[in-house]
């Protein structure tokens, strides 16, 4: 804990905080004896508390902009693949704490659980030490560095925002995801999800998780509306 506290630059007062955003839901089911919470609630708080600190960044970063290109801004900051990459940098899959299941079908690198594993840990250190103590790790590891490669075209393309700017066009169309089916075990699932456009069957696809799915659904829609 004290290697990882060293390389995000903030040490925890209240430790179970830390422990909690580092136990996936396997582990914690896996040993039921030692009664330990996963990360799923702490991931559930990271990702509002991103969103907020990430909107009230670029609100006052970039008067200029109108509010569909600050939306589109923000998704690409706070999105899967954006978040997987801050985990990576922070060696931040080395201190999981993962079921044996997850361990063996490689649950250590999967982006989902990475990415989740971050937000837990947002969440975390906002509980432990406020919103200034997690303003300050959003904006040096996650918020700044994804914007910038937002900006220069580098960030990971959110399929899912540009098929909402197209579809919102047209007043009528009605967008929406479901999930179709859920195969694998808990610690191995593999998803799938339905786009509809207005309540049709338009494309869909697979993922690890149910937001890559939806990704891969709206990737094959525009790929059929001929955006590429």
């Amino acid at each position: 804990m004290s290697i990882l506290e060293k390389t995000i630059k903030y040490t925890f007062r209240h430790r179970e905080f830390l422990m909690t955003a580092l136990t996936h839901s396997s582990y914690a089911n896996e040993n039921r004896c030692k009664k330990l919470q996963s990360n799923e609630r702490l991931e559930f708080l990271g990702d509002s508390v991103l969103g907020f600190l990430c909107a009230d960044y670029l609100l006052k970063a970039h008067p200029e902009y109108c509010e569909g290109r600050l939306t589109k801004l923000r998704a690409a900051i706070v999105c899967e693949q954006a978040l997987f990459e801050v985990a990576e940098r922070v060696g931040l899959k080395e201190h999981l704490l993962l079921g044996c299941g997850e361990e063996a079908s490689g649950g250590r690198s999967r982006p989902s659980i990475l990415a989740d594993a971050v937000e837990s840990l947002l969440a975390a250190i906002f509980l432990d030490g406020g919103i200034d103590a997690a303003r300050s790790f959003a904006m040096e590891f996650i918020i700044l560095e994804q914007e910038k490669l937002a900006v220069t075209g580098c960030a990971f393309k959110d399929y899912k925002t540009v098929l909402q700017e197209i579809v919102q066009k047209s007043r009528e169309e009605i967008l929406s995801y479901r999930v179709k089916s859920e195969e694998g075990p808990d610690h191995d699932k593999t998803f799938t999800v339905e786009l509809l456009l207005n309540s049709n069957v338009f494309s869909e696809g697979k993922g690890r998780s149910k937001k890559e799915a939806e990704q891969m659904a709206a990737k094959e829609a525009l790929s059929l509306m001929g955006q590429g």
